[in-house]
């Protein structure tokens, strides 16, 4: 496969329909998942994970059994499947030429979980969407372009790996990488092990008690982005720091094309850029680790007892 087939094109006006109408329906699935999983530190129990046909949210507790809900970006399916050998199936996209609207997708997707048993009350009105409308109300995003949603799986997976090699040279606390359904991001986050002062909240349909349970401790943060939402129209690797260090803006990073947005306060990197360069793996892996370097050395992190050699395959760890 070459870099260009590993990294698909994804230009976000051609599929920013698509996008927002996807956007909501993994909100939907990941918040059947908030409803039945206990809290983590960070949100990490509402995530959806890279999976080898989508998105899946792994398994969720349902009394004496469990049930996965996943998006299947090969054959254009929302697949519910239980433990005890049941499933049921949600098209992305319905025979006949159109897609579903939200609110036909949220109530096929209820009546799906209903038919195996599974019983669940979500609250439906989006989080992290300025205006926005209930599932069940939510009539106007109605938009599927399979080519551009299979195209869109493809590059989380090739950055799923990417950042998983990233996170293995980190023996401090670390997230999974995960799909952030809230933000519509893939994402990995390194931690300092220091608290960090209070979060100021203000994002758009959240509480601000889990934007600060969230940020309650230092990160150096990083993911891709699809872009929109009034911020950027075009797809984007990024990196911020929370708190950010002193000069932290001003920091030389790598690759030549990332920059740092005033607007977002992190550094960005063109997917585009990174797509079309000699070895996009390599690029994206100098962005990843070079914003890093900028955030623990600026913030005075203790690398020595935090980091390690990158991990290989079938190679135990020296300690």
């Amino acid at each position: 496969m070459s870099s260009l087939e590993r990294w698909p094109a994804l230009p976000y006006a051609a599929w920013k329909d698509t996008a927002a109408t996807l956007h909501l329906m993994t909100q939907i699935a990941g918040k059947v998942r908030l409803s039945r999983t206990p809290w983590l530190n960070h949100s990490w129990h509402v995530t959806l994970y890279v999976s080898v046909r989508g998105l899946t949210t792994g398994p969720i507790p349902d009394g004496a059994r469990t049930f996965e809900i996943e998006f299947d970006f090969v054959d254009h399916v929302l697949w519910v499947r239980t433990s005890d050998g049941h499933e049921r199936q949600v098209m992305l996209k319905p025979p006949g030429g159109r897609a579903w609207s939200i609110a036909e997708f949220y109530a096929e997707t209820i009546s799906g979980l209903a038919a195996l048993g599974i019983a669940v009350a979500i609250k439906k009105k989006p989080n992290e969407i300025p205006n926005a409308v209930p599932f069940d109300r939510d009539t106007t995003h109605k938009s599927y372009d399979p080519a551009a949603a299979h195209a869109f799986w493809r590059v989380l997976l090739a950055a799923n790996e990417v950042f998983t090699r990233f996170r293995s040279c980190f023996l401090g606390k670390v997230s999974p990488v995960h799909f952030f359904w809230g933000s519509f991001d893939l994402a990995v986050t390194r931690f300092s092990g220091r608290s960090a002062p209070k979060h100021p909240g203000g994002v758009p349909n959240l509480p601000d008690a889990v934007a600060q349970e969230a940020y309650s401790h230092e990160v150096s943060s990083a993911g891709f982005w699809p872009g929109g939402g009034g911020v950027i129209d075009f797809p984007a690797f990024y990196s911020y720091a929370y708190p950010a260090p002193e000069g932290f803006a001003q920091a030389k990073v790598k690759p030549a094309a990332a920059f740092y947005s005033a607007q977002l306060g992190e550094f960005i990197v063109p997917y585009d850029d990174v797509r079309k360069s000699a070895d996009p793996d390599a690029a994206l892996m100098d962005f990843l680790q070079s914003t890093y370097d900028a955030a623990a050395d600026l913030g005075k992190w203790d690398r020595a007892a935090l980091e390690c050699a990158m991990g290989e395959p079938g190679k135990v760890r020296v300690v």
